[in-house]
């Protein structure tokens, strides 16, 4: 939210979460921005243009066929949404639509990968026919949360996710729980993917193939080691190898993380953009 509020075209109209100190610290960072807790109320303000989603993934399939049908541009956070069928929905129901969707995948617009696809457009590396990505973290040590700092509405936040008892651990860690999410290779294999196929002018993958290790982590159901292959129709192959058990040492920035999983075009038209979520994260986005 603080990098859309730089632009002199955009002012935020209204902030919505179902955690009261989320909510309390996104309308310090918006001033005379309305508060709902219900996200279905703030797409009936008819003053907002578009929404910002940043909620865990199990919300972005209904949240955007809300803001779709309330007449509402989105951008959301990556991945886009949990299943390949949430995806075909979203796809079909932006095809029927007038509004825009974009998803936050920031490193489009990194100078290095920019720089990266110029290089292969201009046939520097010949034909390339392989291209290896990794991702390598530690979260073994992680101390399950098992508090929360403030009031949440836990059955809004659950939504259309399976019902299961209070779990502050759920609500801090959701990235690593198939109720909430499609893990690591969702989470940073969106990334890794996603430059590649920028980098390399592909489109739809042809095959997918994947192997993991149980999961390693105590309480959760996602597994930390991942292997990756695609398959594309361009005529090359792409792995990703993710490890969340990669390193016996912390590193530089300190200590493995907590149970508090800590995350990491303008026109002439002044628009009035709305945030909501039920994530765990600040209110700001990077």
């Amino acid at each position: 939210m603080g990098v859309f509020q730089k632009d002199p075209a955009l002012a935020v109209g209204a902030i919505s979460d179902v955690y009261e100190p989320n909510l309390e610290r996104a309308l310090s960072l918006a001033k005379g921005a309305k508060a709902y807790r219900d996200y279905r109320d703030l797409l009936a303000d008819r003053t907002l243009d578009a929404v910002l989603i940043a909620t865990p993934e199990h919300w972005h399939h209904r949240m955007i066929l809300d803001a779709l049908a309330a007449g509402k541009d989105v951008y959301v956070e990556k991945p886009l949404c949990r299943t390949p069928q949430e995806a075909r929905e979203l796809v079909e129901a932006e095809k029927r639509s007038k509004q825009i969707i974009q998803v936050g995948m920031q490193r489009r617009s990194y100078d290095l990968y920019q720089e990266a696809r110029g290089v292969v457009a201009a046939g520097t590396l010949g034909q390339v026919r392989m291209v290896r990505s990794w991702w390598l973290n530690n979260h073994l040590n992680a101390v399950p949360a098992t508090k929360l700092d403030g009031n949440l509405d836990w059955e809004a936040w659950q939504g259309p996710a399976e019902r299961r008892p209070f779990d502050p651990n759920r609500f801090r860690a959701w990235r690593f729980y198939q109720d909430y999410a499609g893990g690591i290779v969702a989470d940073q294999g969106a990334h890794a993917f996603d430059g590649i196929q920028m980098i390399l002018g592909a489109g739809f993958v042809r095959a997918v193939t994947a192997s993991a290790l149980p999961p390693l982590r105590p309480g959760v159901d996602q597994p930390d080691c991942v292997v990756v292959s695609a398959e594309y129709p361009e005529g090359f192959l792409a792995t990703f190898t993710v490890n969340y058990a990669a390193m016996k040492r912390t590193g530089r920035a300190g200590p493995a993380p907590t149970g508090e999983e800590r995350a990491p075009p303008a026109g002439p038209k002044r628009v009035r953009c709305a945030r909501f979520r039920k994530s765990t994260r600040a209110a700001t986005t990077s």
